[in-house]
């Protein structure tokens, strides 16, 4: 950890805490005081810790110790209730992060139903909602078909930003979980399993700190395999989501460069040997080329490469962008690469985009300012 990161408590977990406690002349129980505080109350300042006497919340500020909350930026809201928050971290770098609200419930947050937006195209109430996380700014896998790839990459984020995003989006929708259902995907910008230790930090601060469990969660990576395995040793760890995005090695290395280093043998053997618990499962994510991988013959591939691993697939029609060279495909051409998954076994859903009108979508993340036309 750096010299500057040693006084930001937000991304720190109960032992290291307690460390800082202990460093302050405190006893034990002041670091869960803290932790309480921080990832449950989702305080943003050392004087709103109300637990601490008020001398010690002033010795602490004093020493130079924040918690260290991201600041949101700029919001972009969707025809659809979709979010895009642009989150400004503590050395001026942004990423984004979606807030998408779904279902047609009731908002316990305001003792009922609460309008989202004044919008009447956005649905009034929801029940359940999800929360996708940034977990680098930029990428450097540098799939052909993503606007985040253009970015290139600057810098991995740390736990502390990783679960800031998670709190400054609850807070600015006053939304808490459990009580509230609340999914999270690490499927923003940049690839989780090239940030591993950062990212398996944040996700044991989330689930035993903001109390999201980790049944709620998924993790998507590009096939980066050792951390596969790494993942599937961990005692805290979110669902397996592989974007596989292309039938064979040949298609997978033009669009999905990634591959050279690990080709699709490699990935399908770490997708098999990965432990599965009870009723779990590995979602295969495919985004559909018109045109690159969308033939008959490449769904039949694709049942060859899943035959024996239980898996379901999301297939994603293409969001568009500037720079971008492929064509999203036509919504017949989906349907049909989705029969031939079902009648083979092969639980397959098109997802539905969010948030496309104002860049909030699948591949779309590349901190855009710009009003969406």
């Amino acid at each position: 950890m750096s010299v500057a990161n040693e006084q930001v408590l937000l991304g720190l977990s109960l032992q290291q805490l307690t460390a800082v406690a202990e460093g302050a002349g405190q006893r034990p129980y002041r670091a869960k005081q803290i932790f309480e505080a921080i990832y449950r109350q989702r305080v943003q300042s050392m004087e709103e810790i109300s637990t601490l006497p008020e001398a010690l919340r002033a010795t602490l500020q004093e020493s130079g110790i924040q918690v260290g909350y991201p600041a949101i930026d700029r919001k972009f809201t969707s025809q659809d209730g979709t979010v895009r928050y642009l989150i400004k971290f503590a050395d001026g770098q942004t990423v984004e992060t979606v807030w998408m609200p779904q279902g047609d419930g009731v908002d316990p947050s305001e003792g009922g139903r609460r309008d989202l937006r004044n919008a009447s195209s956005i649905p009034q109430t929801w029940d359940r909602a999800t929360i996708c996380v940034s977990s680098q700014v930029g990428c450097a896998v540098n799939c052909q078909f993503c606007l985040t790839a253009k970015l290139g990459v600057k810098r991995n984020l740390t736990a502390g930003e990783i679960v800031g995003q998670v709190l400054a989006v609850l807070n600015d929708q006053n939304v808490s979980p459990p009580q509230q259902r609340v999914n999270l995907v690490f499927m923003g910008m940049g690839e989780p399993f090239l940030n591993y230790d950062n990212f398996i930090q944040a996700v044991r601060l989330l689930v035993e700190g903001v109390q999201i469990p980790e049944a709620r969660m998924t993790v998507s990576t590009a096939g980066i395999v050792p951390r596969i395995y790494d993942l599937g040793k961990e005692s805290v760890r979110p669902r397996l989501a592989i974007s596989l995005n292309a039938p064979n090695d040949a298609i997978r290395e033009e669009i999905m460069p990634i591959n050279r280093k690990w080709n699709l043998d490699a990935l399908m053997t770490a997708a098999r040997e990965y432990p599965l618990r009870g009723r779990e499962y590995i979602t295969f994510e495919y985004v559909v080329l018109e045109g690159v991988n969308d033939a008959d013959d490449h769904a039949r591939e694709v049942v060859g490469l899943l035959r024996d691993i239980r898996s379901k697939v999301n297939l994603i029609a293409l969001n568009p962008g500037p720079g971008i060279d492929f064509r999203t495909p036509q919504t017949e051409r989906m349907a049909r690469f989705q029969q031939i998954l079902i009648k083979a076994g092969i639980a397959t859903f098109v997802r539905r985009p969010r948030g496309r009108d104002i860049f909030a979508a699948c591949g779309q993340l590349k901190r855009t300012l710009e009003a969406v036309s």
